[in-house]
């Protein structure tokens, strides 16, 4: 008997299963290490000891780069129409067709547990599980970007991470970078405007920001931009707003999405796309593929696509939301990239960055695995759970296991000139960010130069600032010459300032 009693200990409850091991082993104790007597050692032979705590150890992947802390939501999209005159992809192929899929919104330079009452682009990425592959949507709730070449990506984020020496994000550092780029003035206005802090999630739109293509069955292209618009209305919050909040409740938005759902409260947003003809590219004053720029409704009109509406939250946060991975190279046929700059860059970096961050087999966890069937030679490397069968792990061979598909052959497109490194022609800097001040009521005028001077007025270097002025001022004089008012710098020493850069 007290053999079967240090064996077994308390009895278990009646139906309840046991703890066990990674292995499927049932847990003896729980609660105390095995020792070497009364005041012993602790043995290394305490294999479930030695499995939590090195668990433990690892129970962290890297940190995303940027869009850090995150939450997400699954839900399905539904088609308006069939859109095939437009493009082969089978998520638009027919009126009604529904499509599942998972998205996560983001703060996009802060660290995980930082609050969600930043002032920050909040990234939007849509995963939709399609039935000829996924597709991943990479999105903003800005409809622009601050660079044009993937080339300056790294080093504008270093600039808005925190410093190196005080671990603190430093206006001085990232308007020092942004003073050499004309083109981020755009960007910074909507930033620094009201929706560089949205209220939530679920009241604030959606872009994809670059230009993509769709291509129909024909191998016809056009170049198009994706836009997502929030059923719920916009909603943003005032800088003072944003610090009341913070104190109260610093996951707030996080909260809120998932009691909005959790009372049947479910999100929705209508997607659509603008859709340009390749003939058209340069009828504009700016590069259509610039992604500092948006495309006028009046010249680009939207066609509507579908809805889609998150209802479901995961079970799970890190085995869902955290490894939950994006890339805008995600693209099931009739989806291509565009010569975006910036975005062939990230049709390399995001992809890789997860690879880095989770894995060579990151596609095969359940939130990100295809709903269709995957079928290729890919094989080993860390966590694969392939389960291969055959023999043949090499294509072609006689076996015919795997064939092309000559019908899924991506578009061509035309080339000309010489390779080169070189800035595009139409930049075309500020006029879009002066019509965006313009369409800003007063008190929005207001909010916006007195947020941007809050950090700008920060920066101890007379050039730099009057650099920024001076591109403000470029965009708008009123809008200029307020905020040189509010940072001390004169309005002829910042046209001054930006005189050498005038032809960039």
């Amino acid at each position: 008997m007290l053999l079967t009693a240090l064996f077994t200990g308390a009895p278990a409850l009646a139906g309840t299963p046991p703890l066990t091991t990674d292995t499927g082993s049932p847990v003896g104790s729980n609660q105390s290490s095995k020792t070497a007597g009364p005041r012993g050692g602790i043995l290394l032979e305490d294999f479930h000891l030695i499995e939590k705590l090195a668990r433990f150890d690892r129970e962290r992947i890297p940190e995303r780069v940027v869009h850090a802390r995150g939450v997400g939501a699954y839900g399905s999209f539904e088609s308006y129409g069939d859109f095939s005159q437009l493009t082969r992809a089978s998520i638009f192929s027919a009126k009604g067709k529904k499509t599942p899929m998972f998205v996560r919104f983001s703060t996009v330079i802060h660290p995980g547990g930082s609050p969600e009452t930043v002032r920050d682009p909040r990234g939007f990425a849509l995963k939709f599980y399609t039935d000829e592959g996924n597709w991943d949507l990479v999105g903003n709730n800005l409809p622009v970007f601050f660079i044009r070449d993937a080339i300056k990506f790294p080093d504008m984020v270093h600039s808005l991470k925190p410093s190196p020496i005080t671990n603190r994000q430093d206006p001085n550092r990232f308007f020092d970078f942004f003073s050499h780029f004309p083109e981020s003035t755009h960007m910074l206005t909507q930033v620094y405007s009201d929706l560089g802090i949205p209220a939530n999630y679920r009241q604030m739109n959606g872009h994809g920001v670059h230009a993509f293509k769709f291509v129909n069955a024909k191998g016809e292209v056009r170049y198009v931009k994706f836009n997502w618009k929030s059923l719920q209305g916009v909603k943003s919050l005032t800088a003072e707003e944003a610090t009341r909040i913070q104190g109260e409740d610093f996951q707030h938005a996080t909260h809120d999405l998932y009691t909005a759902i959790g009372k049947g409260q479910f999100p929705s947003w209508e997607l659509s796309a603008q859709v340009l003809d390749p003939k058209d590219l340069d009828s504009f004053t700016f590069d259509p593929l610039d992604a500092t720029k948006v495309w006028p409704e009046d010249k680009v009109p939207s066609v509507k696509l579908g809805k889609f509406t998150l209802d479901r939250t995961p079970d799970n946060f890190f085995e869902e939301t955290e490894q939950a991975a994006f890339s805008p190279g995600v693209q099931p046929p009739g989806i291509e990239p565009s010569e975006d700059r910036l975005l062939q860059g990230r049709l390399f970096s995001y992809a890789d960055t997860q690879r880095y961050r989770v894995g060579a087999n990151y596609q095969s966890l359940p939130v990100n695995r295809a709903r269709a069937q995957v079928n290729n030679n890919n094989q080993g490397g860390s966590m694969n759970i392939g389960n291969t069968k055959s023999d043949v792990n090499y294509e072609p061979s006689i076996t015919r296991e795997t064939e092309d598909a000559p019908a899924y052959l991506l578009s061509r497109a035309p080339l000309s000139g010489t390779t080169q490194q070189a800035a595009i022609e139409k930049t075309d800097n500020f006029s879009q960010a002066g019509a965006f001040y313009l369409a800003l009521s007063p008190t929005e005028r207001e909010r916006l130069v007195k947020n941007l001077a809050a950090d700008l007025g920060q920066v101890r270097d007379a050039r730099v600032k009057a650099r920024m002025v001076g591109f403000f001022f470029s965009a708008n004089a009123e809008y200029g010459t307020k905020l040189a008012k509010a940072v001390g710098i004169k309005v002829d020493d910042a046209k001054a300032a930006i005189a050498p850069l005038a032809s960039r």
